[in-house]
């Protein structure tokens, strides 16, 4: 009975940790964004703010290839409603996608306020070949997810046999080496645009 006991305050101590930690990047996500928020708002007005914001968050959702941006919604969907990250991030890309086609049909000249909405733009506009950066950073963000997911699923589930320990080893090997090959990958269509990231 004390062995169980002491189990169970151990497993709770796990899963208590990791979401300490996941809760902790969630709030710094959002201190950026709010922070972001209030600045562009002060500089464009309320009206266009709101718009530039969530465009540019849909940049980071869209164009770079880890669920950063994403997770503003990811993690309290998974926390509060137990969604699973793979499936929030999915409505996350359809709100960034949906967000952009109004955008770039019905209000172009928002993109001219910011330089990184510029450079969105010209991704956009030029499907071939730079809509490969949208595709990249979806295999990349998406891998990330499935990773994510999975690496909570198993500190909630800690007691689980070896085997499956070797299997979430491999699949987390597959999995670096994926999102490695895809900002690789985005680092050098970034370059045929004439931005230069350090990696």
């Amino acid at each position: 009975m004390e062995i169980l006991a002491k189990r169970i305050r151990q497993h709770h101590l796990v899963k208590h940790e990791t979401k300490r930690h996941i809760f902790v990047k969630f709030l710094l996500v959002l201190l950026l964004f709010v922070g972001y928020f209030g600045m562009i708002v002060f500089h464009y007005g309320i009206e266009n703010g709101i718009l530039i914001t969530a465009l540019t968050w849909s940049f980071f959702v869209l164009c770079t290839p880890i669920a950063d941006a994403g997770f503003l919604l990811d993690f309290p969907l998974r926390l509060i409603l137990c969604v699973r990250m793979m499936i929030s991030e999915m409505i996350v890309w359809g709100i960034a996608i949906s967000l952009n086609i109004y955008a770039f049909f019905f209000r172009p000249e928002i993109y001219e306020k910011t330089k990184l909405l510029s450079l969105f733009y010209h991704i956009l506009e030029q499907p071939a070949p730079f809509w490969l950066i949208i595709l990249v950073s979806g295999i990349g963000t998406f891998v990330s997810v499935r990773f994510g997911d999975k690496l909570l699923d198993k500190k909630e589930h800690k007691d689980c046999p070896k085997t499956d320990d070797h299997r979430a080893w491999v699949q987390f090997s597959i999995m670096a080496f994926l999102v490695l090959m895809s900002i690789i990958l985005y680092d050098f269509l970034l370059k045929q645009l004439g931005v230069d990231l350090p990696l």
